[in-house]
């Protein structure tokens, strides 16, 4: 269980990447933790990528059904324009921003933010997925969450993909992904 670390009141920041495969509660932990900093009345900014249209356009929402009010952007520059009073920043799908959402996150904790990121490590070949592995490189704290595998009933952390597409990005739920172990993964 991630226990949240004391601030001290030298205005330090820092980056929180939670990261797994799909359906391994991401979503849902980032969002316990943004309602948490809300009951400590600090002020939380959340972004999303604006191609995440699954659930709602402009909330972020678990497959639990646990929402929680967002921004859509295109770009994760637009994060730093739009989160100047922000005392702590959650990020969801950050698999889907671009190159420079490490750069942003490294600002925003340099100026003293709590930064929380979510995203999926792996694309659905088992490959790293987008900015999430340089995040990983400057967290400070990293939570990596599990789903169960659909096959054995192992802990999964592959997001296989069941439909027939092959670009790199397909947003989907159940209906084109499911959860695997890497013996199940490897199987196919």
């Amino acid at each position: 269980m991630f226990i949240e670390p004391f601030k001290s009141g030298n205005n330090t920041g820092w980056i929180e990447v939670i990261c797994g495969s799909m359906f391994s509660g991401k979503t849902e932990e980032l969002i316990r933790r943004l309602k948490r900093a809300q009951i400590a009345k600090q002020r939380i900014e959340i972004f999303k990528p604006s191609v995440e249209k699954r659930y709602h356009e402009t909330e972020v929402v678990s497959h639990d059904e646990s929402r929680i009010r967002s921004t859509p952007v295109t770009a994760s520059q637009n994060i730093l324009l739009l989160a100047e009073d922000a005392e702590v920043i959650g990020i969801d799908e950050a698999q889907f921003f671009d190159a420079e959402l490490p750069n942003v996150a490294e600002t925003l904790a340099s100026k003293g933010v709590r930064v929380i990121v979510a995203g999926l490590d792996m694309d659905f070949q088992g490959q790293p997925f987008g900015p999430i592995p340089a995040l990983l490189a400057k967290a400070d704290y990293i939570t990596k969450l599990h789903a169960i595998c659909v096959k054995c009933g192992s802990i999964a952390n592959y997001s296989f993909r069941t439909s027939s597409e092959s670009e790199k990005f397909v947003l989907g739920e159940q209906d084109k992904y499911e959860p695997r172990c890497r013996s199940c993964f490897q199987k196919v």
